[in-house]
């Protein structure tokens, strides 16, 4: 019995001799063809990879659909919030939970995004930060560019902690910081704003070493921003940190528009 076994797999029985013939027939017809076709035939399954791979990646951004809306408690996201979405004018007031809505961007793709306002509060912003984190396409950093300069130090405390957690997020959001208030006269400009800020964050990270990550808490935070030996710039980044000014109350009162009209064309660049 083993005897005849051992004959029938000699003479290809089994899985194996059940499929030889195809192999033998399949290795003939590559060995016939034109070595030029063969080639071709290579490419396109090259690119043919290359494309799923590359609709892989697009579908993993395109999926992260957030524009999260951060900054201290009045800095004017609220009233940012609501210009964007309705266009017109809101009293609004401090906020203890979250706000979203779908924001159509205004560009030929006719994409849309999904607007979701933070609190503020100090006990709050980090916890909600956390929540979103995930679906973040972009963070837009809210300052009080009237209330900066005593503000300035709260600010930038908050800034690096959201600069070293989305630095350590998979997926790094784009980065914008809107210097809101620009209608009330003792506000202070874009570029003066983002000087004072790398001079504090400059400051900052010479106290700590190392912040606590709250949004990928399994990527292990960045030792410090920018780099060493070298005053710090927002240029040094990994992420590109944009700076713009906007007023959402606008310079006409209440019923009047807002100047947001930077603010809607970097949603549209980014949507």
């Amino acid at each position: 019995m083993a005897s005849a076994d051992l004959r029938r797999v000699a003479d290809g029985g089994g899985a194996g001799g059940t499929f030889q013939p195809y192999l033998d027939s399949l290795r003939q017809e590559l060995q016939q063809t034109d070595p030029t076709v063969l080639s071709v035939v290579v490419a396109l399954l090259a690119v043919l990879v290359t494309l799923v791979f590359w609709k892989l990646i697009r579908s993993r951004r395109s999926s992260q659909r957030a524009v999260l809306l951060v900054g201290l408690c009045d800095s004017g996201k609220t009233l940012l919030f609501v210009r964007l979405l309705t266009g017109l004018y809101r009293d609004t007031q401090t906020s203890i939970t979250d706000s979203s809505a779908v924001y159509r961007a205004n560009n030929n793709r006719g994409n849309s995004l999904t607007l979701i306002d933070l609190p503020g509060h100090e006990s709050l912003r980090l916890q909600f930060l956390e929540r979103f984190k995930s679906s973040a396409r972009a963070i837009v950093f809210v300052v009080d560019s009237a209330a900066f300069q005593r503000e300035v130090k709260d600010v930038a405390e908050f800034l690096y902690q959201v600069l070293i957690d989305s630095m350590g997020l998979k997926n790094t959001p784009s980065f914008l910081i809107a210097c809101n208030k620009q209608d009330i006269a003792m506000a202070k400009s874009a570029k003066l704003i983002q000087q004072q800020l790398e001079k504090e964050l400059n400051t900052l990270r010479v106290t700590r070493s190392a912040a606590p990550s709250t949004l990928d808490s399994s990527s292990p935070a960045p030792a410090q921003l920018g780099k060493k030996g070298k005053e710090f710039e927002f240029s040094q980044l990994p992420l590109r940190v944009e700076f713009l000014e906007c007023s959402a109350k606008g310079g006409r009162g209440d019923a009047g528009p807002a100047d947001i009209q930077d603010l809607e064309k970097w949603l549209a660049k980014i949507a």
